[in-house]
This record gives structure tokens, C-alpha cells and sequence, in this order.
């Protein structure tokens, strides 16, 4: 292969001219809880004013659909977890919040990107791949009881993150790999509709794993769930709320004897709601011999004193559900108005549910459209029958660099963002130079990538 090249950074403006857009999709499956609170709803309200950010938060009420069969609980459930999000301070004039079913672009795109998506994809995600290996287990056929929404759901995941084209998603490491397949689907779009122009239609998002939130115990000291039953409601009244507290599981260990923190299902929700000087403080009193009983009250006043101003808050948001409605409304056509619908009929274009009225013209607009992008470089995205993911530099049908193959898309993806900001080392070889290429041509197609997206950028402010 040849040498590779060193890049310039020119394209390094490019970043600063536009928001990092972080999508996160709430499923309306339940009631929500205090696990719901510490690890999703508390800090995403935090990163949702962060500057520099555009933040997207829909209800993902076509997916709950997946599992639950009962009308009353959808509806209930969505205006639950509406209310909470509303009640802990998400604003919905800065940020995007919204009801999947609201947006029917979203079903639309889902079945462009089935007409893409692989199956054999599609057959290793790990809800399906669980779900037949507990047939077989059993003695059952392989999709006994398994709904074609269940064999989907990632690809209308895929649809919810690409119609907007979100860049980052934060996820459970057990969700990465539905942000993997976005990626592919989107890949395999670019790929298949982007020529001639060699248009990216979508960009392809990250998963955003935080390590840092808090997984909350439940009751019984395994991970708070409603699965489990072991969920204490996040706007429990307070004579209920001190109650469950008072069952949450503890040892024998009576009043004066040193309790460990270490696993103690109690310290750990403590933990999760008190300063670092509270946290110390009771970790003390655990070694002093704190009783359970004490320790149980202390608990319950300090979850007591940050949920009580946001329990009055849901009251009176959950009182009036039609104020709710109109939120979620006006917040999804404001989002159809700017981003889902011109996406949608840019797309609907691309695949070619077209206007008839404009067939005849089909060829010279082509040919147009070719000739009037034709200088403008581009990356493409794709993976080929090994199953690697390669990646090219074009201008027009010319191959000014051409990549080896990668593992993984996120490794490509990588790649390229590296050679925009000109950050390779010039003893790397994982890309080889296209016929007759040079590298003054490649930086020179570069400052022009940067130029082209920097006036489109321009066009749209």
C-alpha cells in the first residue's frame, strides 16, 4: 500500500459552526422511579444546558408498543413521564421535547431504512437472539411468540436518531449495539442514494456511554427496575414514600455494631442524593453503629427534601393533562416544521417518490445536479461482502483516497474525522492514494470540503 499522506487542518473551523444535537428517547412503559430520576432524568437536564448542545428528548411511545398491550398503561404512562421530565426543570422552549407518534416522518423513514437494512443484521440484535434462544431452550420454534416489532425495533430506533441527525445518543452499554446498526443503515443509505452527487444524507451518530451515573439499587439491593418490582416512585406521597424506605433490605446487624457501606443497598441511594459532606457524614455514622432505623429516617428526609419541591410540581402538571398535550403538540410540529418534514421529502427525492409532473426534466436535472457538484469532494461510507467497513475520498468519480478495512463503523467514522483535522501521522498505511493522486491534491481537496460545508452552514444561518 502507499505511503500515506500528511493532511492539513484546515477543516478544523468547520466544528465550531453548528451544535452538537444529543437525542434521548424515553420509553412510556411505566411509572417512573427513583432510578429513573438518578441515572436519566436528573442529569440529561443537566447536559440539556450545556452550551454548544441542541438536545432532542422524545416519548417513545411506538416502542412501548413492543411489549406492553395495554392501551390505559400507554396513555397513563406517557403522561407520567411527561410531567416528571417537565417537573424536574426541562424547558421545552430550549430543547426539543416531543411524542414519537407525533412525528409521522419517523414511521416513514422506518421503512426506507428496512428497504436497506440487512437481515442477517437484524438477526444477531441481541433482544431477538435472546428471545430465540430461550425458544430453543424451551423446545419451541425459534420465533415462537416473538413480534415482527420485536425483530424491528432497531430499525425504528435507527429512524428516531437518523431523521434528525443526531451526533451523540447516550445509551447502556446493552443499547450500543442499536447504535451501531443506525449506523450501518445510514451507511448503507449514503451509500446506495448519495451518487452521483455523493451526498451524505445522514450523519452517523455515537453512542454516549456515561459512566459516571449512578445506577440506583432497589428495594431488595438489585438494580431498581420495575421488572424486578423493587421501584420506589419518584412522586410517591410522603407517608408511602417512608414506608418503602423503611422495607428497603438490610442485614442483622443491630444498633451500636459497625455497618459496612460497601454494598449496603441503603448507602448507596443515600449516596446518590447527598453532598460529598452528608455522604461522609453517614459513612461515619455507619462505623459509629448507626441503627437501621435511624438510618432508614435520615434517607427518607434527604430524598424527602429534593423530591418534595418537584412531587408539587408534578401534582399540578399531572392535574392538568391537557396542558401536557398541548406541549407535546407544539413541540412537534415546531420540529416537523424545522427539521422532520424538508428531511423527509429530501428523502422521499433521493429514493424517488417523485413529483410525475417533473419526470421529463429527470435527466437534465441530473445531469445538473452532477455537473454543479461534481468538484465537490466528498468521503463515502461503506461496507463491503467481507464484511468491513471501508471508507473513499471522491471528487466527482475520481478516488483521491481509498481506506483499508475497519472492524467496526465507529472506527471508520474515526478515521475520517482524523484526516479532516489533518491529525494522521505520516507513517500510518490503514489508506492508500487513488490513481495519479498526489498529496497536494488531497489537501487541496480537503480546504475545498471544508469551503463547500462552511458556505452551506453560511446559506442556512
Amino acid at each position: 500500500m502507499a505511503a500515506a499522506v500528511k493532511l492539513c487542518a484546515a477543516s478544523t473551523a468547520l466544528n465550531s459552526m453548528s451544535k452538537t444535537r444529543v437525542l434521548t428517547g424515553i420509553t412510556t412503559s411505566g411509572t417512573p422511579h427513583l432510578g429513573n430520576y438518578v441515572g436519566a432524568i436528573r442529569p440529561a437536564i443537566a447536559a440539556s444546558r450545556t452550551p454548544g448542545v441542541e438536545s432532542f428528548y422524545f416519548l417513545a411511545d411506538y416502542h412501548s408498543l413492543v411489549k406492553i398491550s395495554e392501551p390505559a398503561r400507554v396513555q397513563r404512562s406517557t403522561l407520567e413521564i411527561a410531567a416528571a421530565w417537565l417537573a424536574c426543570g426541562l424547558d421545552p422552549q430550549s430543547v426539543w421535547f416531543y411524542r414519537q407518534s407525533d412525528i409521522p416522518e419517523i414511521s416513514e423513514l422506518t421503512w426506507l431504512l428496512t428497504c436497506v437494512a440487512g437481515k442477517g443484521l437484524l438477526n444477531r440484535a441481541h433482544a431477538y437472539k435472546a428471545s430465540v434462544d430461550r425458544n430453543r431452550a424451551e423446545g419451541e420454534d425459534d420465533d415462537a411468540g416473538i413480534s415482527a416489532g420485536l425483530f424491528m425495533y432497531p430499525v425504528l430506533m435507527a429512524a428516531d436518531i437518523l431523521l434528525f441527525n443526531a451526533h451523540k445518543v447516550p445509551v447502556g452499554r446493552d443499547q450500543v449495539q442499536h447504535i451501531e446498526m443506525a449506523r450501518d443503515f445510514g451507511q448503507r443509505f449514503n451509500h446506495l442514494y448519495g451518487q452521483p452527487s455523493s451526498r451524505e444524507f445522514f450523519t452517523l451518530p455515537e453512542a454516549a456511554i456515561e459512566e459516571q451515573v449512578a445506577t440506583l439499587p432497589g428495594l431488595d439491593g438489585r438494580k431498581m427496575s420495575k421488572s424486578y418490582d423493587n421501584t420506589i416512585p419518584m412522586f410517591a406521597p410522603r407517608a408511602e414514600l417512608k414506608k418503602l424506605i423503611a422495607g428497603i433490605l438490610t442485614d442483622s446487624r443491630a444498633p451500636g455494631e459497625a455497618k459496612d457501606t460497601e454494598g449496603s443497598a441503603l448507602f448507596q441511594i443515600y449516596q446518590a442524593f447527598a453532598t460529598l459532606e452528608e455522604t461522609a457524614a453517614m459513612r461515619q455514622a455507619y462505623a459509629d453503629g448507626i441503627g437501621w432505623g435511624d438510618a432508614k429516617q435520615k434517607l427518607f428526609e434527604r430524598i424527602d427534601a429534593e423530591v418534595s419541591p418537584l412531587r408539587e410540581q408534578y401534582e399540578a402538571l399531572i392535574a392538568k393533562p391537557a396542558d401536557i398535550e398541548a406541549i407535546l403538540r407544539d413541540g412537534a410540529q415546531r420540529l416537523r416544521t424545522a427539521h422532520a418534514t424538508p428531511s423527509m421529502q429530501a428523502l422521499r427525492d433521493a429514493v424517488g417518490l417523485r413529483d410525475l409532473s417533473n419526470a421529463g426534466d429527470a435527466g437534465t436535472q441530473a445531469s445538473a445536479k452532477k455537473a454543479d457538484t461534481a468538484l465537490v469532494p466528498t468521503f463515502k461510507q461503506y461496507r463491503d461482502a467481507d464484511g468491513k467497513f471501508y471508507f473513499k475520498l471522491m471528487l466527482g468519480e475520481r478516488v483521491l483516497l481509498q481506506s483499508a478495512g475497519f472492524a467496526s463503523p465507529r472506527d471508520a467514522g474515526e478515521r475520517i474525522a482524523a484526516i479532516k483535522q489533518g491529525t494522521l501521522d505520516s507513517d500510518q498505511l490503514d489508506f492508500s492514494l487513488g490513481d495519479d493522486v498526489s498529496s497536494d491534491d488531497v489537501n487541496a481537496a480537503l480546504a475545498a470540503f471544508v469551503a463547500a460545508q462552511l458556505e452551506g452552514e453560511a446559506d442556512k444561518s
